[in-house]
C-alpha cells in the first residue's frame, strides 16, 4: 500500500496523459470509438471496425466587416438632436453672411456717392436720362441712378414707379395707334380723336415724368418733405385722368369703354385693337391707386410733414439765385418810388 500513498516529488513532473495504459488505447487503431461502433445494432456481425482518424475541419472563413468607415466618409458622432443644432448654426451663419453682403453693398453705395459729393458743390454730375445717342443734338436733361442715389429700403419702390411711368408712356402710344385705325375706318368723325390722342400723347408723356416721377424720385432720393406733397397733389390729378380715358368719352382722345363698345358697330377688328386699349387704361388706373397707396405708406414712415413741406419750399425759394435777385430789384424799385414820391 506504500506505494499507493505516497506523493511524486515536487521535482517530478507527471502528466497523466502519459500513462502507460492511455498512451497504449490512443494508440490502438484497432479499437472502435463511439462515434464509429454502434453495440446496439444486431445487423453487426463480427468485430468492430477499425479506427480511423477523422481529418480536421476546415476552419471558418473569416467574416470582414461590412459596415466599415472609410476615412472619406462622414461619419455621424451624434445624435438627433446634435444634427439640429448643427442645421440650425449654419442657418444662422448663412443669415448672418446675407446680411453682411447687404451691408457691404450698402457702404459701397454710400462710398461712391460720398465721392461723387467730394468733388464740390461747384462739380455737377453728367445728365444721363434720357439714354439718347451721341450724334443727337439734343443730350440729356437729368442725371438719374437709383442704385447710387436711393437708399436700398426705398429702391424697389423708386424702380416700379419708373417703370410704372414707362408703361402710361406705351399706353398713351398704343392710344394714339387705335385712334389712328379708327380714323382709317370712319374719316368723318374720329379726325378729332385722332388729333386729341397725338397731343395726349405728346404732352402727357414728359410731364408725367417731371411733374410726378421726378418728385417721388427726389422725394425718395433725399427724404424731402416738399416733392413728397408735390408727387400726391399732382399723382392724384393724374389719377383723375386715368379715370376718364378708362371711361372712353367720344371725342376727348381716349380709347375707354364707351368709344370701344360703340367701335363695334363700325368695325370689328378695329373694336377689339380699342377695347384691348381699354383694358391697359383700366390696368394702368388701378396700379397707379396701388402705387399711391404704398407711396403714401412709406411717406409716414419717413417722418416727413406739411411743416417740414413749409421749410423746404421757404429755403428753396430763398436760396434761389434767380428768385432772389428778382426780390432785390423789386425792393429797390419799391424804394426809388417811394424817395421820388416824397421828393
Amino acid at each position: 500500500m506504500s506505494k499507493y500513498t505516497t506523493f511524486p516529488d515536487a521535482t517530478d513532473d507527471h502528466n497523466p496523459f502519459q500513462d502507460p495504459s492511455v498512451t497504449q488505447h490512443s494508440s490502438n487503431t484497432g479499437y472502435a470509438t463511439l462515434d464509429l461502433y454502434n453495440p446496439f445494432d444486431n445487423n453487426t456481425v463480427g468485430p468492430p471496425p477499425p479506427y480511423e482518424a477523422t481529418s480536421p475541419a476546415a476552419p471558418p472563413p473569416a467574416l470582414t466587416p461590412t459596415n466599415r468607415t472609410t476615412p472619406t466618409e462622414p461619419r455621424n458622432y451624434g445624435s438627433n438632436g446634435t444634427q439640429s443644432a448643427v442645421n440650425a448654426t449654419t442657418a444662422d451663419l448663412l443669415r448672418k453672411q446675407e446680411e453682411l453682403e447687404r451691408k457691404a453693398k450698402e457702404l459701397e453705395r454710400r462710398e461712391r456717392e460720398l465721392d461723387a459729393h467730394a468733388l464740390g458743390s461747384g462739380a455737377s454730375r453728367q445728365n444721363n436720362w434720357p439714354p439718347l445717342p451721341s450724334f443727337c443734338p439734343v443730350g440729356p436733361c437729368f442725371y438719374q441712378d437709383i442704385n447710387l442715389e436711393i437708399s436700398q429700403n426705398f429702391q424697389r419702390t423708386v424702380t416700379t414707379m419708373y417703370y410704372y411711368w414707362m408703361f402710361t408712356a406705351c399706353t398713351l402710344l398704343f392710344n394714339f395707334i387705335s385712334s389712328l385705325a379708327m380714323f382709317c375706318v370712319d374719316t368723318t368723325g374720329s379726325g378729332v380723336g385722332l388729333g386729341l390722342a397725338i397731343l395726349w400723347a405728346i404732352l402727357f408723356t414728359p410731364c408725367s415724368f417731371v411733374c410726378w416721377y421726378r418728385p417721388v424720385y427726389k422725394a425718395f432720393r433725399s427724404d424731402s418733405s416738399f416733392n413728397f406733397f408735390a408727387f400726391f397733389f399732382v399723382f392724384f390729378a393724374q389719377l383723375v385722368v386715368y379715370v376718364i380715358t378708362t371711361i372712353g368719352i367720344p371725342g376727348w382722345g381716349f380709347s375707354g369703354w364707351i368709344v370701344s363698345l360703340a367701335a363695334l358697330k363700325v368695325n370689328k377688328v378695329v373694336a377689339v385693337i380699342m377695347i384691348l386699349n381699354s383694358v391697359l387704361f383700366t390696368g394702368q388706373t388701378a396700379m397707379g391707386v396701388v402705387l399711391l397707396k404704398r407711396v403714401h405708406s412709406m411717406y409716414r414712415k419717413t417722418g416727413a410733414s406739411f411743416e417740414k413741406a413749409q421749410a423746404e419750399f421757404a429755403t428753396g425759394v430763398l436760396s434761389n439765385q434767380a428768385v432772389r435777385q428778382a426780390a432785390t430789384n423789386a425792393t429797390v424799385s419799391a424804394a426809388q418810388g417811394a424817395f421820388t414820391g416824397a421828393r
